[in-house]
Formats: structure tokens, sequence, C-alpha cells
């Protein structure tokens, strides 16, 4: 009997221009997301931020005060762990050289697409990273192990440096890549040709789109759908994107476009579907509901269990969005064929 299995993805994470507080868009909603979750028998994966929590353990030691709550979040991860959810990698890169200057984390923008790194760069911030994570919740789970991946802004592109990086580390597991999502700019990446918007694939080193069945690292695509404007447009989403306009972070890599292009831009996207993510944020529990009906419909010659990527932000976790989840939990906890878990280890 074929099965949806989901997987809940959280990127645990303050604003992305270094502002906001670490206990109000970090620890706070992830604990109520944590309740949430255990009351419909769901896990949680939380995608880590190592990078900007490696800055808040810096400023703690150096200072004396923990003004960014770091203990709090060494305490929220390890109590995770023990509530059998789990802890994986996220990594803004910019941050490793980002300096507090008194209203908000100044990243080092040059460092920002990680992807775009020498090879031994990337490997200095995977490595840092991955200790960081198995020092702090091996004493918690002796098996723990960080194997899995997100990263900043869903850039695997380009794919050779970072892939090789992340195997050499024992990382062996990729959740950033979503069919149809593209960026140029600060990160530059196109998933327009992804191998899958739903299934599990062994990936090539040199195209993280491409399948290669002897690839050393497996990409668990976030699941997507092509989707015309309109279903991008729900109370959270929109709340999500007025405030995003009050905390912009600067460009490192602006590309340069007209007024008449920005405009042609503008309506070529209005005009077109767009890669709509399973995003347990943003999209309804009406709009979660008839996605995972739509799978079911996909899928319905399968006979083994398919793993569902979900994703979500701690900073995005209003209580809008908590209610609107809850009725997309009742009913996938009514349903035989669907159940949750973490990632399994490759």
């Amino acid at each position: 009997m074929k099965k949806l299995n989901l997987i809940f993805t959280l990127d645990y994470e303050i604003h992305g221009n270094g502002d906001g507080s670490p206990y109000d868009l970090m620890i706070e909603p992830t604990y109520r997301l944590l309740d949430l979750l255990e009351k419909y028998n769901t896990k949680l994966t939380i995608m880590a931020d190592v990078a900007e929590i490696l800055c808040f353990k810096e400023y703690y030691e150096k200072n004396g005060t923990d003004l960014f709550a770091y203990e709090k979040i060494v305490t929220q991860l390890q109590d995770a762990i023990k509530r059998g959810h789990d802890v994986q990698l996220h990594i803004h890169s910019s941050y490793f050289k980002a300096r507090f200057d008194g209203k908000s984390w100044a990243q080092y923008w040059p460092e920002y697409n990680m992807a775009s790194l020498q090879y031994e760069r990337i490997n200095e911030m995977i490595k840092v990273s991955k200790w960081f994570l198995e020092d702090i919740l091996k004493p918690i789970k002796s098996v723990y192990s960080c194997f899995a991946f997100r990263a900043a802004n869903w850039s695997m592109m380009p794919t050779p440096n970072i892939y090789k990086t992340l195997v050499e580390n024992g990382i062996l597991l990729d959740t950033s890549v979503y069919k149809g999502g593209q960026q140029k700019g600060n990160v530059d990446y196109d998933y327009s040709t992804a191998y899958s918007h739903l299934y599990s694939y062994r990936a090539s080193e040199s195209d993280i789109n491409k399948p290669d069945e002897n690839g050393l690292l497996t990409e668990s695509p976030i699941y997507t759908e092509m989707r015309y404007f309109w279903s991008f447009l729900t109370p959270v989403r929109v709340f999500r994107m007025i405030r995003a306009r009050f905390h912009k972070h600067q460009s490192n890599q602006e590309v340069s476009m007209t007024k008449e292009d920005s405009k042609g831009f503008f309506w070529q996207s209005f005009f077109k579907k767009n890669p709509w993510k399973l995003d347990f944020n943003q999209a309804s529990g009406k709009q979660l509901i008839n996605a995972l009906k739509r799978i079911k419909k996909q899928t319905r010659t399968e006979n083994s269990t398919i793993d569902i990527v979900l994703i979500g932000h701690s900073k995005t976790f209003i209580s809008y969005n908590e209610k609107t989840l809850e009725k997309f939990l009742y009913w996938t906890n009514k349903q035989n064929d669907i159940s949750s878990s973490t990632f399994i280890k490759q």
C-alpha cells in the first residue's frame, strides 16, 4: 500500500538583513510549532542556521551577556532531539565574517552565495558547522549525525564545489532544490530543469538538477507545483511580503534593470506560472490539503512510501498560521495513508 510521508522542515533563523530578536523569531515560534505538531504525532526537522548561531555564541563569549539568547537556542535544539524531532544543517555563509553594529548583524556580502565560493572556503564552513551541531547534540542522543543540508536561499548552483565538500564531510542529503525556481542576483540558480518536483534522486556532481545513478549526494526536493499568481495570495504570505519591506538587506551583486525592464518583468511574472512551494507557513490549510489530494492522484499507481518535503520558517509562524496549519494537521491525522517522519540517513 502506498503511503505519503510528510517531512516538515523549518529554516531556523532571524531576518535576512541581520536584525531581529532570536528569541522572538526562532525560539518562541519553534516551541509553539513543536507543541502543535506533537499534538498530531508529526515530526519536525529544524534546519538550524549555524552560521548565525555561531555569531550569537561569539558575542556571548566575548561580551559576557547573552543578548542573542545563545544558551536558549542550544537548549531548544537539544530539547527538540529529546522530543524525537531532528536538527540538520542550514547555512547563511555571509554570517561567518559578520559583525554586530549595535542594531543588526552586518554581514560579509562577498560570501553571500556559498555555492560560488572556493572549495577550501566552503569546506571550512561546512566542517565547523557540522562539528558544532554534533558537539551539542551527541551528548543528548549518541547516534545523532549531521547528514542533511539546506543552502541559504536554496542556492546549490554552481554545484561542483559545494557538492564535493558536503560529500567529503559526510553530508549525503541535500534539500535545497525546488523545481521551477530561479534567482539571479545575490544568488544565481535555475531549477527549471530539475529532475523532479517530488521524488528524491541521486544528483550529479556537476549539476544538482541532473540525476546520476552513481551520485553520492541525494537530492530530496521541496515539493512544488507551477501555479498562477492567485495561488500565492494568502494572508500569511501577504504579511511576510509586507514585513520583508522593513527588513531589506543590501545587494552584493545588484542586477541592473531599467524602469521599462522592471515593468516587463512584472507583467511577465503576472501572466506565467511560478513555483508554488508546499510552504506550511505561507499556504492556507485548505491549500495544503488540496495539494496532498493532488499528490495522491499523481502517485496512485505507486506501491512504496513517498517522502513529501514541506518548508517553513520560524520567523513566519504567527498565530494565524498556527490556526490554519492545525486544520491541515487535523486532516492528515485522519488519513490512513499519510504519516510523518524526519529524514533518513543515506
